[in-house]
């Protein structure tokens, strides 16, 4: 028996254990993952660089690879974590976080540095938002929606902590020195929290009598989940692309660095801000609607930081509603699964869904900056990226499952509608 002391929810089918710390402890470490594992390595490349002599190019690319090996090996821990749920993983990939960067600070040479990557590639595989959300979908569900927004709220807070901790060891300390206090950081507080907060028995997957698992069509092979992968695809690649190449998109129409870097800053706040939004969002539309209209907007904010060029209050005003549509993307894409699919294999399906979209998201900031500059520019690349998202806005349309055809009756209590987020024991079967 656990000891962890655990809320009771009612769910279609009985009740369900709701272990009160795996919300507050998923907070902490989702800060401390990313903070430590992704966004320090920005504010740490140049010294990098200055120190080593290695070129930009190779440590950057180093990092970027690390992005896709989290991409494929999320594919693997999506199945771990239907089967074993998510302790096993999560305090797997809080060992190797830290002995991967050790690694890093430690590597005498290019290859091994890359080599350090490989491996914090595979931590970020089995620490990031992926096995959070399965974790909180499973135990959580039908609420899991606001429990999903508490945690992207508290990781939206990374950067924040992170980049001036990150910079105030570098004045101290060399990138190497910061590395190994970042590191020992990540081990003591995720660690111990992952292992010990995540002890809580996996709940089975919900009863979903009028799906059959025996189907001929399986979700993974379907067409709406194959334009589902398209979509989020299409989308994280501009979404990720105009993040990087604001700067420079401000830059080169003459605003100062400063400007620049506040218009960016303001912009995660308009995540923040999106996240908030996306639970009442969720409530008054259905999930073939939400997402359509979600990547236009991201479409028209893009093509109109393209085509406008200033004053730049208008251009932080565009910035900000950027970070908006950008925040709710991030629950979006988080709730697909089970709004489609329902949550018996969501591990495996938002592992599979999401591996195309972290791949290019780690390959876009290059993408950009190389056809920046065949394009004549900056706004003409957000221009192209502007076309790309309309091109994911309109795969949206055949996000469409069988389920979602059949109109079901709004629930009494609270009136959802068709298409809204419902409880995890909905049958939502290809």
């Amino acid at each position: 028996m656990t000891n962890i002391k655990a809320d009771v929810a009612a769910t279609g089918t009985g009740v369900r254990s709701r272990p009160r710390a795996v919300l507050p402890a998923l907070c902490l470490t989702q800060v401390t993952s990313w903070g430590v594992l992704y966004y320090a390595f920005p504010v740490l490349n140049p010294a990098i660089t200055a120190d080593t002599g290695w070129s930009p190019w190779a440590t950057t690319a180093a990092f970027s690879a690390a992005l896709i090996v989290s991409a494929i090996v999320g594919i693997l821990v999506g199945r771990v974590l239907d089967r074993r749920g998510p302790r096993l993983v999560m305090t797997a990939g809080s060992i190797l976080g830290p002995a991967s960067l050790l690694l890093v600070a430690a590597a005498p040479n290019p290859t091994v540095f890359a080599t350090g990557w490989l491996l914090a590639g595979a931590a970020m595989a089995a620490t990031f938002y992926p096995p959070a959300f399965a974790a909180l979908t499973r135990w959580w569900a039908p609420d899991h929606v606001r429990a999903l927004t508490i945690v992207t709220l508290a990781g939206g807070l990374a950067s924040t902590v992170f980049a001036p901790l990150t910079a105030l060891l570098a004045i101290q300390l060399s990138w190497r020195g910061t590395y190994t206090a970042l590191a020992a950081i990540l081990a003591l507080l995720t660690i111990p929290t992952h292992a010990l907060a995540l002890r809580a028995p996996w709940p089975p997957p919900p009863d979903n009598p009028a799906c059959s698992t025996e189907a001929t069509d399986p979700p993974a092979r379907s067409r709406a989940f194959c334009m589902l992968a398209l979509t989020f695809t299409l989308s994280a690649f501009t979404m990720y692309a105009v993040v990087i190449a604001l700067v420079p998109l401000l830059l080169e129409r003459g605003y100062t660095t400063t400007q620049a870097a506040w218009a960016l800053g303001l912009g995660g706040a308009g995540q923040t801000l999106g996240r908030l939004l996306y639970a009442p969002l969720a409530h008054h539309t259905g999930v073939v609607a939400r997402t359509t209209t979600l990547i236009a907007l991201g479409a028209l904010t893009t093509a109109a930081l393209a085509f406008i060029p200033g004053p730049y209050a208008v251009l932080v005003v565009l910035s900000v509603l950027a970070g908006v549509v950008r925040g709710n993307l991030t629950l979006l894409q988080a709730t697909a699964v089970t709004e489609r699919w329902g949550t018996t294999h969501y591990g495996r399906l938002s592992g599979l869904l999401s591996a195309p979209a972290h791949s290019v998201a780690a390959l876009s900031p290059f993408a950009g900056a190389a056809l920046a500059g065949p394009l004549g520019g900056y706004p003409a690349l957000f221009a192209l990226l502007a076309a790309i998202a309309v091109a994911g806005a309109v795969a949206a349309l055949a996000t469409r499952t069988p389920a979602l055809h059949k109109k079901a009756p709004a629930p009494e209590r609270d009136g959802t509608k068709e298409g809204g987020p419902r409880s995890s024991n909905t049958a939502h079967c290809e």
